[in-house]
């Protein structure tokens, strides 16, 4: 059987270290134990934006701005990112983070609520990176499937939750039940509804990423 923590290892040794901001800005979120995507992750998203080349981009979760200056490495000149964060403390260090890697004209930061924000939004959207708070993923689904265009592609990190989703709800500590229930009823989704076709895959913390095939129902909390 295949070791898979030697094998996690062996992949993120097989990573280039990304340009000089990206690796400073990495390394003072780890400093501040503000959680980014993990480098194999990383790597996925890049190769995703790299095949789609996608005019428009929407993020829900900004954090530090890791991600975004990420994508905005590989994506289309004159391509634009909208990324969304709440928490206070995080946004002014995205905004200096922007404009330390030169990117603030092509990454706008909407700051508030992204269920109230995500309403206000106009399609289309060719590609949606969801990385904010996990328990809120199924509130945002249905807005995040008006936005995305058909054809679009819609990435969720941290859908495995470090392994505890494989366990039954009465094996994880009880203040994350509920999250727990969440992430599982958000997976069901994704896989179950019609214009949607989604993979699940064990990359990082788990990553899925669907395909809007068609129109969809729009399906979440409710």
């Amino acid at each position: 059987m295949m070791d898979e923590e030697r094998l996690s290892v062996y992949l993120r040794s097989l990573e280039q270290d990304e340009d000089g901001v990206l690796e400073e800005i990495a390394r003072e979120a780890a400093a501040s134990f503000v959680p980014i995507i993990r480098k194999e992750t990383g790597s996925l998203l890049k190769t995703l934006i790299a095949l789609k080349r996608p005019e428009r981009i929407l993020e829900v979760g900004t954090a530090t701005g890791y991600s975004a200056l990420l994508m905005s490495t590989v994506m289309p000149e004159g391509s634009e990112i909208i990324t969304i964060e709440k928490y206070e403390k995080r946004i002014p260090i995205a905004r200096e983070n922007f404009r330390r890697a030169g990117r603030e004209n092509a990454i706008t930061l909407l700051v508030g609520d992204a269920a109230q924000l995500l309403e206000t939004l106009r399609p289309p959207f060719d590609f949606v990176f969801m990385d904010a708070a996990k328990g809120q993923y199924l509130t945002f689904l249905p807005q995040v499937l008006r936005l995305l265009s058909v054809g679009g592609v819609l990435v969720s990190d941290n859908v495995l939750q470090g392994g505890e989703l494989l366990e039954s709800r009465f094996a994880v500590e009880r203040r994350k039940r509920t999250i727990h229930a969440r992430m599982r009823k958000y997976l069901y989704v994704l896989k179950h509804t019609e214009g949607l076709q989604t993979a699940v895959l064990p990359v990082g913390d788990g990553v899925t990423v669907s395909v809007k095939t068609g129109e969809t129902a729009g399906r979440g909390e409710g």
